[in-house]
Formats: C-alpha cells, structure tokens, sequence
C-alpha cells in the first residue's frame, strides 16, 4: 500500500447554462469557481483543521488492465481494500498506519517522512519537502503556502465543498486529486486518478476535529535492527 502520488489543477468555469430535464423542468448546471475563489475556498476549509484524526479505508480500481500489468500489478493489487487510522497536527505533523492487511506507518517528524514496514524489517526516509507534493494525505497537515505552490485549485460546483487539483509538475505519480468535505468541514473522502488508468478512493470515518493528539504520536524512532533507506 502506498497512496504516495500527487495532487491537481482543472480550468475554471463562468456562466450558467440551463439544461431541460423533463418536459419543462430545468435545472441550472452547476457553475465553477474561479481559480482565485476555488484556492480561498480551499484555504478556508484547511485553516479550520488545525488537528484531526480519522480512521481510513482505501481501494483502488483501474480501468486499464493490460497498462496496469506492464507496471507488474496484478488483479490482487486493485482488488484489495485498506484500513487504518490517521493522525494530522498542522503545520507539517502527520501519521498514517494501514493495519489491514497488512501494517505499515508513514510518519513525519518535521522535517523528514518515515514509512515503515514492520514484515520487511525496512524504514525508508525521505525528504518532507520532497514529499508535500507527492503525497496526498499530507495536503492535510501541510503548510498552505506550500500547497498552493505544488497545485492548482479548481472548484467545480462553488455552492460545494470539493476541490478537484492538479499538480503543476507533470512528474508526480498522480494526475488529479478531489478531496471533499463534509458539514464539520473535515474531509471525508479523496480521489486519486493517475496515468495507468487506476483510481484510488480514500474514505474517512470517525472523523474527530482538533482533538488533543499525544506529541509522541509524531515521533518515529526505527526499531532495533530496521534496515534504515535514505531517498
């Protein structure tokens, strides 16, 4: 399991086209923000979260099999359905563990991410500022400044709060990111589409908005005999 990809950008709409349903009913279609409102929104949504914890399930699915198969995933890959708990502190704090089915924790202490895998004996450190725009859930704990750095923000209906975006680099292991949020203004779901055609769902429940979260949750320490990997 690694959401580790990359988050988006789409072009704005202005006007409002009436399109007919059923005999003479129409309804209006829903108008898109500008880009300049879509970021304030989104600003706004995240300046509430100052922490924030949930439990996760994600899945993926893909829509091109024979693409997926070249990249040496199987049909087990997408079939599979992850759980596990998050923790977000902002600015820059964040903890996710996948407990089922199998356990790996990503970890950011400040500065640098952790993921480790407690099979594999194995903890790969990585760059934070490298990984804010690669890994979605970060969005969530990161500096604002920085996110409206990596992504372009679009809102595609304004009288609702979710935000499709698109990375400004084309290097990332993602193509689009939406994230929605429900009426506490926490995030219920995300959706990541990349280039081999899969689509992964990150659904969040027993969402609880800036409670008390142990300063310990944040620090990693790798267990004796861990094979530490830089990147």
């Amino acid at each position: 399991m690694n959401f580790v990809k990359k988050i988006a950008y789409a072009a704005t709409l202005s006007a409002i086209s009436l399109v007919p349903v059923v005999g003479s009913q129409v309804f209006a279609a829903p108008v898109a923000a500008s880009a300049q409102q879509a970021t304030s929104s989104l600003v706004q949504q995240l300046a509430g979260l100052q922490r924030l914890t949930a439990d996760f399930e994600q899945s993926t699915k893909t829509t091109n099999n024979k693409t997926v198969q070249k990249k040496g995933l199987t049909a087990q890959h997408m079939n599979q359905t992850f759980k596990g708990v998050m923790k977000v502190e902002r600015p820059g704090k964040f903890y996710w563990e996948t407990t089922s089915p199998a356990k790996q924790t990503i970890v950011t202490t400040g500065k640098v991410v952790w993921i480790y895998d407690p099979d594999l004996q194995q903890a790969v450190r990585q760059s934070l500022d490298d990984q804010v725009a690669n890994t979605p859930a970060l969005l969530l704990s990161g500096n604002t400044n920085q996110i409206m750095d990596a992504y372009r923000v679009t809102q595609p209906d304004r009288t609702k709060l979710y935000y499709t975006l698109y990375p400004k680099q084309d290097d990332g292991a993602f193509q689009s990111l939406t994230i929605s949020f429900g009426a506490n203004k926490a995030p219920t779901l995300m959706i990541l589409q990349d280039s081999l055609g899969q689509t992964t769902y990150v659904r969040f429940s027993n969402i609880k908005v800036n409670p008390a979260i142990p300063a310990s949750v944040f620090h990693f320490e790798p267990p004796k005999g861990t094979d530490i990997i830089d990147q």
